[in-house]
């Protein structure tokens, strides 16, 4: 770091993405990116758009709202859109959290967590997993802190029912509790029905795995009108414009392509199944995964040797090194020749 680097932030552990190489073409099964180009639609809406950019982009993102609002069931001031869902994460953690409003998530989570509650010089608390990899909700009953809880949850794959998920939001009533359903549209269940019966509640979601969206950094919260303008507070108190315009086309297009959207979705279960099954075959523990990735281990070999394995092989997953989870491996869902690849792969590395 400079000598001029704040010392405020000396201690920060930032957030480390997937790999994106460039300099081989890899079977990319690390960063949970839909196989799928985005809908056809998305992209004719995305070129239109391009011919006025040298205009502001609508920050109320009013078209977008429109469209999300008659689809979902919801009123156009439940919802705010952001630059891909860590950007509703973080406003969250602004506008809801601090020194008498510690957050608390899962100790094996999503990564971005911790992060944000550092950066905002927020105190919070990582509750460990059960030796299943499973959340107990006991932990979070009635703890009178803000939760972050991310279902499914992430690395794992493992999703909580709703009603589970509701014994926490009504055991916190003067607390925010956030559920990120970035992973929901792969076999879990949503929680957005609930915003109207509880006014904690916040659901944040993305179009970058299910809608194929990545690139683009599309995101959104939705939950009552107040935690929105909340939200919107901080929102335009950092940048307005977080929506540049030719997101905010392919996202109305995404959206007038549900059918699409669904049939990715079910190829990518399908897909999913059928190498959860090979892989157990093979003799891989594999957890119950109900998203687009799978999360597996192998007696006999490492999770850090399969990783670097697989990627002399071209193929690339993602390793985590917490102790807990360093034998396991995160392998993205993609199309079956790709799943194919890994398998054979896999079988000669085994």
């Amino acid at each position: 770091m400079s000598r001029f680097f704040s010392e405020k932030y000396s201690m920060l552990v930032p957030y480390t993405p997937g790999e994106q190489p460039k300099d081989v073409q890899y079977i990319k099964l690390n960063t949970n990116e839909s196989p799928f180009p985005p809908a056809p639609r998305a992209i004719e809406l995305a070129a239109a758009a391009a011919a006025n950019v040298n205009l502001y982009s609508d920050p109320e993102c009013r078209e977008l709202v429109k469209r999300f609002s008659d689809l979902f069931g919801v009123t156009h001031d439940e919802v705010l859109f952001t630059n891909g869902s860590d950007e509703i994460l973080n406003f969250a953690f602004m506008a809801f959290c601090d020194k008498d409003h510690p957050a608390v998530f899962p100790s094996i989570s999503y990564g971005f967590y911790p992060v944000f509650a550092e950066i905002n010089n927020i105190p919070y608390e990582e509750i460990p997993l059960k030796d299943d990899f499973t959340i107990d909700i006991n932990d979070y009953i009635g703890i009178h802190k803000n939760i972050f809880i991310a279902n499914p949850n992430a690395p794992t794959g493992i999703a909580l029912p709703v009603e589970q998920i509701e014994r926490i939001i009504a055991s916190n009533p003067d607390n925010i509790v956030l559920i990120d359903e970035a992973y929901v549209d792969f076999g879990g269940e949503s929680c957005l029905s609930l915003i109207k019966k509880y006014d904690n509640l916040i659901v944040a979601q993305t179009f970058s795995k299910s809608r194929s969206m990545a690139g683009a950094r599309l995101g959104f919260g939705v939950a009552n009108r107040e935690l929105i303008r909340d939200m919107n507070t901080v929102k335009y108190s950092t940048n307005p414009y977080n929506v540049n315009a030719i997101t905010q086309a392919m996202g109305i297009g995404t959206l007038e392509s549900e059918d699409y959207t669904r049939k990715n979705c079910q190829t990518i279960i399908e897909n999913r199944e059928y190498t959860i099954a090979e892989l157990r075959r093979m003799g891989f523990t594999v957890t119950d995964s109900k998203t687009n990735f799978i999360f597996a281990a192998h007696p006999d070999v490492d999770g850090e040797t399969v990783y670097r394995e697989l990627r002399k092989r071209g193929i690339l997953v993602r390793h985590f090194t917490k102790p807990a989870i360093a034998n396991y491996n995160r392998i993205t869902v993609g199309t079956r020749q790709q799943m194919e690849a890994l398998l054979y792969a896999l079988r000669e590395l085994i």
